[in-house]
């Protein structure tokens, strides 16, 4: 069976491709093995430019220096099948690599008198772990972070356009003390944008120091060289943060710290999911209508919050499997096991599902239209909620038992406005008082909410 959006196992590949197509270009098997021929391709440039230091009795010309640089620009399918046919004999995939390189320069004649320099130094993790952490960094600043400033920006919109429509808190699933809406949506917004400026922030970390962190080899043939400096310039040449101590692999702490950062940001995610779908159910907000959709297969008059629903699953998987990841990948047994291996091999599907989410969730966002009318009755229908000012308005004055004469009038009855204004009526307080609490109503007892979406940053 040809391997097709229908045929494929996972619904990364493909029911949801066209949310995780771009990630092709960074995580699948071909964009690995060119991501790990450019750090194999930049070492031996590296190892080149120290060509006198390293007594190195030949001059390399620049057209050969290009010549390198044309065999991953030109880097296609092709030359990924042949390192794989490569790899089926050598069962070593970076060895594979390396071969594969030095059949490619073995048609330019100044690259083929120093071919051994070729992975000079080098243990796979070496190679590897540049690799992963140059993926990490394009899907992190390509695709993630943009992806965060969409929903950002999106919600930005949002609690300035409802930052004066009231809203009926609920609290234990009870009426509660109103806010706004713009007010719900900017805690949403502040506590994913403090994500967002965290995650751009976090080191992307690389190492190039040997089979166990300590430049044996290297030392074993050149034991003058400061290669511990060598190694700090490279792995910052890739634009990717140096670790100088580590095992035979860089210990994935940083991949811990960003998917701890992520699956934060995916939680809180999660949170407005399901305020969204219960602010859908309780009306308070319609979803626009798509003609040809259909919400049920048996119910016409269904329309189903789904994009919020579609969100809240997939970021639970993400969040499952990089949850995973962050407790695994720290661990090593010893200076090096291969557990982390086929764990690594699966970053892409872990953050694929984490946009899934993101697209579902800017989908479900932007069919959102608001119901005031139905905000408005759910909080005139609650006028008890003003139990708490006028209780608070006595304890001022220093009326005994407030809270508890409250509690009497109003707990589990149906009270309205005659109620709640007869009873201010009553009170032994200043008549500009009972006057203040008496325009008070479940409308415009909305606090500090509005002004405070202003003041967000």
């Amino acid at each position: 069976m040809k391997l097709t959006e229908l045929t494929a196992i996972s619904p990364i590949d493909g029911r949801y491709s066209n949310s995780t197509i771009l990630l092709r270009n960074i995580f699948s098997e071909y964009s690995f093995l060119k991501y790990r021929l450019h750090v194999e391709i930049q070492w031996f440039k590296k190892i080149i430019s120290m060509s006198q230091v390293l007594n190195i009795q030949y001059f390399i010309k620049s057209e050969e220096i290009l010549f390198l640089d044309n065999i991953l620009n030109t880097f296609n399918e092709n030359d990924a099948m042949d390192i794989k046919k490569i790899e089926k004999t050598t069962n070593h995939d970076i060895k594979a690599l390396e071969y594969f390189l030095k059949n490619k320069i073995s048609t330019c004649e100044g690259l083929v008198h120093i071919s051994e320099f070729i992975h000079f130094g080098c243990t796979s993790e070496d190679i590897n772990n540049l690799a992963y952490a140059l993926m990490i960094k394009d899907s992190r600043d390509n695709i993630i972070l943009p992806l965060w400033q969409k929903i950002l920006i999106i919600l930005n919109h949002l609690m300035i356009k409802y930052q004066n429509i009231p809203l009926l808190s609920l609290t234990h699933g009870q009426p509660a003390t109103p806010s706004t809406m713009g007010k719900e949506i900017a805690n949403f917004y502040y506590r994913m944008k403090r994500q967002y400026l965290k995650l751009r922030k976090i080191e992307i970390l690389g190492k190039m120091n040997g089979s166990t962190g300590n430049y044996n080899a290297h030392l074993s043939a050149y034991p003058n060289i400061n290669w511990h400096k060598i190694s700090e310039t490279f792995v910052t040449s890739l634009g990717i943060h140096w670790n100088p101590y580590t095992t035979q692999i860089e210990p994935h702490d940083y991949i811990a710290e960003l998917f701890s950062c992520i699956t934060l940001f995916n939680t809180i995610l999660i949170d407005f999911n399901q305020d969204m779908w219960g602010y859908i159910s309780l009306n308070y907000f319609n979803q626009n209508i798509v003609e040809n959709e259909i919400g049920s297969s048996i119910m016409p008059h269904k329309i189903n919050p789904i994009d919020f629903e579609n969100s809240e699953g997939n970021l639970g998987l993400s969040n499952a499997l990089m949850n995973h990841m962050i407790k695994k990948l720290p661990i090593s047994r010893w200076q090096r096991d291969l557990s982390d291996s086929t764990v690594l091999r699966n970053l892409g599907v872990a953050i694929s599902y984490s946009i899934i989410a993101y697209n579902s969730v800017l989908s479900g966002i932007k069919k959102l239209k608001i119901n005031e009318n139905q905000l408005l009755k759910n909080l005139n229908q609650n006028w008890s909620i003003l139990s708490e000012p006028i209780q608070t308005v006595m304890r001022r004055y220093n009326i005994k038992n407030a809270y508890e004469n409250l509690k009497k009038i109003t707990r589990g009855k149906k009270i309205n406005k005659n109620v709640i204004h007869q009873y201010i009526s009553s009170l032994n307080i200043p008549e500009e008082e009972k006057k203040r609490l008496k325009d008070i109503t479940p409308i415009n007892y909305i606090g500090f909410s509005n002004k405070m979406v202003d003041e967000i940053e």
